[in-house]
């Protein structure tokens, strides 16, 4: 950032201000009261590491000065990371052959309709040729593992940690369980390997994740693999949002995207808008 100069004409009014006092004027430094290390974050919140500390040493450290061989190093060391979550995703994913993708909750309990509709989704879906690729956590993550394994067919888990519900369940296949830490790379091999999309109800990360993959088939990223959505009753006040307000009342998308998603509320329903989609194809992955 250039750094203003004083006129003369502004160091002659300084001068003047400052004429007989004795003192001298003292410009601010706007980094006075900035932390200027790691090593201040960690004495201003001595050393704790609760979540809320943690978040404001993320804050802190966005503001700390870092001079470019830090940057160069950390960057470096981050790039290095990055390629290697896509090397083995890479690895792994490529042999796994025809799968459905299913998202949704983490925390969804086993008792719950949901958890066991994925589970029979997943079933059907192996008993029909695919096999299954979820996050690799609990709730209807595990469920659709668990309903692949039970079948015999692939359970693949692409598993991310997080800090309060994420771990990989018992029922992914040991070869096929890939831990990632970035979920950039993590939703590439979701949308790359996939040849078809089934969210259940979910949070932020099923959102995010169901929107990474309407965005990239509107805009012709990738081909138009069938998304479905099993629970009516929970997506359909989104969707009528969207067709009224993003469609209707503000043009933002064009009519022919409200049928990249299909809602349906069965198992059955769900497996059906696969195999109709793939009868006329040869199974195949999406690259």
């Amino acid at each position: 950032m250039t750094k203003l100069k004083k006129t003369s004409r502004t160091k002659a009014s300084d001068e003047a201000l400052n004429a007989g006092s004795g003192q001298t004027i003292v410009q601010p430094n706007v980094n006075d009261n900035k932390v200027t290390s790691i090593s201040d974050i960690r004495e201003q919140t001595h050393g704790e590491r609760t979540v809320q500390l943690d978040d404001e040493q993320r804050i802190r450290k966005a503001f700390v000065d870092k001079d470019w061989n830090e940057i160069k190093i950390a960057d470096s060391w981050q790039i290095f990371k990055v390629m290697a979550e896509f090397v083995e995703g890479f690895e792994k994913m490529s042999k796994i052959g025809p799968c459905v993708s299913i998202f949704g909750s983490a925390r969804t309990k086993p008792d719950n309709p949901y958890y066991q509709m994925a589970e029979e989704i997943a079933s059907k879906l192996v008993r029909h040729g695919y096999g299954v690729i979820t996050g690799g956590g609990p709730g209807i993550m595990e469920a659709g593992n668990k309903g692949a394994r039970a079948e015999g067919g692939k359970s693949v888990g692409l598993n991310i940690e997080l800090p309060f519900e994420q771990f990989h369940n018992i029922y992914i296949d040991s070869d096929k369980i890939i831990n990632f830490d970035y979920f950039f790379v993590r939703k590439v091999m979701f949308v790359k390997y996939a040849q078809g999309f089934i969210g259940m109800p979910g949070g932020f990360g099923t959102l995010d994740e169901l929107f990474e993959a309407i965005t990239l088939i509107q805009t012709k990223k990738i081909g138009r693999f069938p998304i479905v959505l099993v629970g009516t009753k929970y997506w359909q006040g989104m969707f009528d949002w969207i067709q009224q307000a993003m469609l209707e009342d503000e043009h933002n998308i064009s009519p022919e995207d409200m049928d990249l998603v299909q809602l349906v509320d069965d198992a059955a329903s769900a497996v059906k808008i696969i195999d109709d989609f793939y009868s006329k194809y040869l199974l195949s992955p999406n690259f």
